[in-house]
């Protein structure tokens, strides 16, 4: 089993997207933007940061990189697809994924640790979790604010495509709990398929308890039981 984590020009998060899938025995490896094939891999992530600048809106450059024309083909093969933070913003600006993300609400960068509410376990990348579990993972970010129109919302509830929503430390998904202003409190959703993956929580900074946290352990434990590459729990 083998994966790829993207690197862009502003990508600050790919090394710890390495070690993390390292430490589990996944053979990973870098992929310069440039790169126009990510066919030999069974899991393709797209780290946080800053792909270029930022500049226009977050992402809507990076979905123009050489690579993407290959990650968006092996997305529609049903290759897995794991976008965190920066890596969300991507997957919607190359409409991997629907809606959008936008300034926070308070126009500040937040950068806490903070609660998520498992929405869905019946999928590939929460399958090691229960719903209603609550998951302690740190957000870093300025843009997370997740909007979609009307439709989508309903369509993402109805195929239960939202993965994991903003919540207290009881579970309460309330609008104090909401770090950014993300519609419905979206940290994360997928395709309808359950091949991608966005969220703007960092499980890769949760995997290691002198972190703070172990919960994002989950994400990755999931991905790869189905990948096969570990026991289910």
């Amino acid at each position: 089993m083998k994966a790829a984590v993207i690197r862009f020009p502003g990508s600050n998060c790919d090394q710890d997207c390495m070690l993390a899938l390292r430490e589990f025995g996944v053979d990973a490896e870098y992929v310069w933007h440039k790169e126009t094939s990510v066919a030999a891999y069974d899991l393709i992530v797209l780290p946080g940061g800053f792909s270029y600048g930022d500049y226009l809106r977050c992402g809507a450059i990076a979905r123009f990189s050489p690579v993407m024309r290959s990650v968006v083909e092996e997305a529609a093969k049903g290759k897995f697809v794991l976008g965190i933070c920066n890596g969300f913003q991507i997957l919607c600006e190359a409409h991997l994924l629907p809606g959008a993300l936008v300034r926070n609400r308070s126009l500040h960068f937040r950068c806490e640790h903070l609660f998520t509410r498992v929405e869905n376990f019946t999928n590939p990348w929460l399958n090691t979790a229960v719903t209603g579990q609550l998951l302690n993972i740190p957000i870093a970010h300025g843009e997370g604010s997740y909007l979609a129109d009307p439709e989508t919302l309903i369509q993402l509830n109805r195929n239960r495509q939202i993965l994991l929503r903003y919540c207290d430390s009881h579970g309460a998904v309330t609008h104090a709990a909401n770090p950014n202003g993300s519609l419905e409190n979206i940290a994360g959703i997928c395709n309808a398929r359950f091949n991608v993956f966005g969220l703007m929580p960092h499980p890769e900074r949760a995997c290691d308890p002198r972190l703070g946290s172990v919960d994002g352990r989950v994400i990755f434990e999931s991905i790869l039981t189905r990948l096969g590459v570990r026991k289910a729990a």
